[in-house]
């Protein structure tokens, strides 16, 4: 004899076995709502990591330049020894371009460090150092953004 149980047991079976359309919709938007979320802070984050390595070659920079001052009195050819591409960088690698000017009498030096590429939208801009170590960010107007950037 049939149970008349069997076909309800095999429809429920049938029915656990897959998923909707409307589950799949619904995991979907939650995967795009938690993009939408992540993905600006992981930018923001990129950023923030590309201008710390830029401070940092900055500040390697400014110390090269100062032992160059001890031992020769003058900060004029040691720009010219400095004056490299940062960390051996090339092409789309570079974040920042390095830049390097010399008061006339050279004894006071100024380190920029200009977005390049993707690193153009922070919102620092140019980052500079001097040979007193005021540390700046040229660009931007406000004092606490500058304390932000460095």
């Amino acid at each position: 004899m049939k149970n008349k149980n069997d076909g309800h047991t095999l429809q429920a079976r049938k029915w656990v076995a897959g998923i909707t359309l409307i589950e799949l919709m619904v995991v979907v938007a939650i995967i795009g709502i938690l993009a939408s979320i992540a993905y600006p802070s992981y930018q923001q984050y990129i950023l923030r990591a590309n201008r710390a390595e830029a401070q940092a070659i900055l500040t390697e920079t400014a110390q090269f330049m100062e032992r160059y001052f001890t031992t020769n009195g003058t900060y004029k050819d040691g720009a010219l020894l400095s004056a490299v591409s940062p960390k051996g960088a090339s092409g789309s690698a570079i974040k920042y371009d390095i830049s390097f000017s010399v008061t006339p009498s050279a004894t006071a030096f100024t380190l920029q460090a200009a977005p390049a590429g993707a690193q153009a939208s922070d919102k620092c801009k140019t980052l500079t150092l001097s040979n007193t170590g005021v540390q700046g960010a040229a660009g931007v107007t406000t004092g606490a953004i500058v304390v932000e950037c460095w």
